[in-house]
This record gives structure tokens, sequence and C-alpha cells, in this order.
């Protein structure tokens, strides 16, 4: 099996190669790394320059001969969508996995509309993150309150280096979530560190464990 990853924060290359290899010993990655991507999706939105680009790193890593591909930056989710449009190998967004099961837990805790709260350092990922679970929602047919807090000190602490505030953080914003969400939902990879450390009363969902099985199950799919 070979899996070709895009990401946007360098990080986060080595956390999915070692998920990887937990997951499916053996199994081969490839690795394209472009974080002035997101600079440009903070700076302007996604772009076409940023679809383009975007594009072009899906089509080399098709090329070079991957099972399937998984874009790791959740700015990226509806560029993702449409950079997986056409033939050659899937191309899977981080986010979706993630958001059908928050409409399915969801569905099953709340009474009522059940309520999500969206947790994101990016603002820009704020849309695109709540625009996939408002799609999810519709499949189920469930009538869902969507959330979103964006934790802009926790993205300067980040930015300077600073992990452990970060993280911090990002704790305390899960455990003050959790008081009044049926599901709190983590909008970046980068966070889920940081929340696995509190346990709360409601479900916490990051991104990184639910996209790695199904780029999984979408390369077995394809034959590798």
């Amino acid at each position: 099996m070979r899996i070709g990853f895009v990401h946007t924060v360098p990080a986060l290359a080595a956390t999915f190669e070692a998920d990887l290899q937990q997951r499916v010993p053996g199994a081969a990655a490839v690795h394209v790394v472009d974080a002035d991507l997101l600079a440009r999706a903070r700076a302007g939105g996604v772009d076409e320059v940023v679809q383009q680009r975007l594009d072009a790193h899906v089509a080399a890593l098709r090329a070079r001969g991957v099972d399937a591909v998984l874009v790791t930056c959740s700015t990226l989710g509806d560029a993702t969508e449409r950079a997986g449009m056409g033939p050659g190998a899937p191309v899977v967004r981080v986010d979706a996995a993630m958001a059908e099961e928050a409409v399915a837990l969801a569905q099953q805790r709340g009474s009522g509309a059940p309520r999500v709260t969206v947790l994101a350092t990016e603002r820009a990922t704020v849309d695109p993150t709540t625009g996939v679970l408002h799609r999810a929602a519709a499949a189920r047919e469930v009538a869902m309150t969507v959330e979103a807090i964006v934790l802009d000190e926790a993205l300067t602490a980040r930015a300077a280096g600073e992990q452990d505030r970060h993280d911090a953080l990002v704790a305390e914003a899960v455990v003050t979530a959790a008081r009044h969400a049926d599901v709190v939902v983590l909008a970046q990879a980068s966070m889920a560190a940081a929340a696995a450390t509190v346990q709360v009363d409601v479900p916490v969902l990051s991104s990184p464990t639910s996209a790695l099985a199904r780029v999984v199950e979408a390369a077995r799919g394809t034959g590798g």
C-alpha cells in the first residue's frame, strides 16, 4: 500500500507517518509539505491559485503511483473535494469521516436539535468545517446546531513555538465547550494531542484517526 499525503503544517508529516505504520505496518507514505498554501488561504481565502497548487500536488502524487491521497489541512477541505474529481487515485479530505461521526453521535446524545461545538485555531477553517458538518447532518436528515469558536491565542502560541501554551489553551477550551455541547469537534488535526489530555463527559472528535482509516480504506478499494 502506498499513501500520498499533502500537509500544510510540517509537523503533521511525522505524525501521520507514525500512525500509518501503526495501522498498516510496511505501508509506504509519500509526503508533500507546502506551508505556503495555508499562509495564502489565511491571507486571501482558498482562491484559484491555492486550488491550482493543490491540484498540482494531487496530480504529482497520483503520477508517483499512490493508491490514495489524504490532504491533512481542514482549511483546504472543499478544495480537496474539487482536487479529487476526475480519474486517478481517490482523494480524501481530512475532516469528512469526523463530520459523519460527529453527526451520528450528536443525534444519539442530543434531545431536540443536537448541539455540536467546533473549536478551531485557524479562522479560515470555520466555513469548510461547519459546512461539511451541515452537509453530513442533511444527509442523515438531522436538524443540528453548529457553533464555532476560534482560539486565536492558541494559534499565536503555536506560531511562537509555545506548544505547551497552545495545548493548554486547547484543553481549556474543550472543557468549557463540553459543558453545553453534545459533541465537540476539533477543526485542526494539530489540536488532537492537546485534547487527549482532558477528560470530559461528551465525545471530543479529532480528524487524524478517522481520516487515516478512511484513506486506508480508499487505498484498499483500489487494490493497494
